[in-house]
């Protein structure tokens, strides 16, 4: 199933699904679907945290009946798709962690995982603008395959950690790379810039994506390709991530690990591809959506 978070005019966020003409999204905020979202409808996050596989198999079944009033079916385009968790606890992103990114840089393979936190209030929609704040320079872009943690972990093994995965959205980790030079790679400032981590548009539940290392990872900016990968060159996968990462802190319901991205970084490209204000970047990830992001000076309510 494919969850979205969404504004229609003036009205306040709700959660709605995809129906399966890919054209139209049934709201789950709407009275008729009270009974199975329990009041729930407007935050998605708070459904992960009740248990979305549950809610899921309830969801499907009502579809199925198609007992839920018509007024509940809005379609797509009318409506404006946010980030589908708009404000996450947390964000950890693996670092160094694809094979062909390290190797277009002659960089060591790490022999465990290198992570940093990002604040839960950098995130933006799949449509936002991604604002660059006028003394940050050299600043790059990052496409990633996102997991949403479905449920706490704490010291969690390998063998267990994908039962503790809700689902999947697409990420781009947009990057203060002058930042985390400057403050010798610390990843704290260049990581965590004001309306920086686009997410979306779905939150696809982990049972569609069959396979999450047989994905094409795609970026371009103003249609210049610059990243053409797939999940499968990641150095520690997905369940060794959340082992250790639950190892480091405890997850929690919502929480997104962002996995790391393919080779063809700004500052390889010729000449080096620094996003500026005035371009667009669009990520792809193949089966689960696309980010389309227009580049612009400023700072959240400052622009």
């Amino acid at each position: 199933m494919r969850y979205l978070t969404f504004i229609r005019g003036e009205q306040a966020p709700a959660v709605g699904v995809l129906l399966s003409d890919s054209l139209s999204v049934l709201d789950l905020s709407h009275a008729s679907c009270s009974e199975i979202v329990a009041g729930q409808g407007s935050n998605l996050l708070n459904m992960v945290r009740s248990g979305l596989p549950a809610l899921t198999t309830k969801i499907t079944s009502k579809i199925k009946s198609g007992s839920y009033d018509p007024a509940a079916v809005l379609r797509l385009d009318a409506i404006a798709i946010c980030a589908p968790i708009p404000r996450p606890g947390k964000v950890v992103g693996a670092a160094y962690n694809f094979t062909d990114a390290l190797d277009e840089r002659s960089m060591p393979y790490p022999a465990e995982p290198v992570i940093f936190i990002r604040s839960g209030n950098t995130v933006i929609g799949p449509s936002d603008a991604i604002l660059i704040p006028p003394d940050v320079g050299n600043v790059g872009y990052e496409a990633e395959l996102a997991v949403i943690i479905g449920k706490r972990a704490l010291f969690i093994e390998p063998k267990e950690a994908m039962d503790y995965v809700a689902g999947y959205t697409v990420h781009n980790d947009i990057s203060g790379s002058g930042l985390i030079k400057e403050d010798k790679g610390n990843f704290v400032r260049g990581k965590n810039m004001p309306a920086s981590a686009p997410f979306g548009p779905f939150l696809v539940t982990a049972d569609e994506v069959v396979n999450p290392y047989a994905i094409q990872i795609k970026l371009d900016v103003d249609g210049r390709v610059l990243q053409d990968g797939t999940t499968g060159t990641m150095l520690f996968k997905i369940a060794e991530l959340i082992s250790y990462i639950s190892k480091q802190m405890p997850l929690e319901p919502g929480d997104i690990i962002a996995t790391g991205t393919p080779a063809g970084l700004a500052m390889v490209q010729e000449p080096t591809a620094w996003l500026e204000p005035g371009q667009t970047v669009r990520v792809e990830l193949e089966g689960l959506g696309m980010l389309n992001n227009p580049i612009k000076k400023g700072v959240p309510f400052l622009e």
